[in-house]
């Protein structure tokens, strides 16, 4: 069965994201406006029939219930399907996201990026700074290079790029998917991410 069958997006607490939020199946046309590129993080082949996009935040429950089906996606549908993740931290009601976020970036800048997002999300109650590193060093980073980028921020831009990127094409809460550049509501459950690809393949 494929897990995460029906959850609500999180959503910041404002009135105007709450808005937003609520149209979001209302507003299918939502577009992709910054295609996928060697900047981003990319499971499967670059020749994929599909690419599925997903904006997430790694304290974001229902983003942690979202990854064990992304993974059963690329199984089910391998060679087919490429998956790209973009951070969308939701800072107003999860404070450690933007610094899990921070960590992930410092892991992929050492080839450790997926590695770093599975321990993120298997963690996701104990994302406070001491526990991040210790997530790098179990991971066997360089963990000299790993506390000068935590510190300067070095990927603090790369993150902020990829929220605008969201914000501008309709991204309201994590987690949001994408499916060759169409935003793709799953609000009613996973599973629609699953038929859409298939339908794609099928065409």
């Amino acid at each position: 069965m494929i897990p995460f069958r029906r959850a609500i997006r999180c959503r910041g607490v404002t009135r105007s994201s709450e808005r937003a939020g609520a149209s979001l199946t209302a507003n299918q046309f939502f577009k992709l406006t910054v295609p996928v590129s060697a900047v981003d993080h990319v499971l499967g082949p670059e020749h994929a029939h599909v690419t599925v996009v997903e904006y997430a935040d790694f304290e974001c429950p229902n983003c942690k219930q979202a990854a064990p089906a992304v993974k059963l996606l690329l199984e089910r549908f391998a060679e087919r399907v490429r998956f790209a993740f973009r951070h969308n931290p939701l800072e107003e009601v999860h404070p450690h996201a933007l610094m899990a976020a921070q960590a992930a970036e410092c892991a992929g800048g050492q080839g450790q990026f997926w590695p770093m997002h599975d321990l993120l999300f298997e963690n996701q109650l104990h994302l406070k700074a001491n526990q991040l590193r210790s997530y790098a060093e179990r991971l066997g980073l360089d963990m000299a290079r790993y506390t000068a980028e935590m510190d300067d921020q070095v990927y603090l831009q790369r993150i902020r790029e990829q929220q605008r990127s969201g914000r501008d094409s309709g991204v309201r809460g994590t987690p949001t998917f994408f499916v060759n550049g169409r935003i793709h509501d799953v609000s009613f459950g996973i599973h629609s991410l699953f038929d859409a690809v298939q339908a794609l393949l099928t065409k």
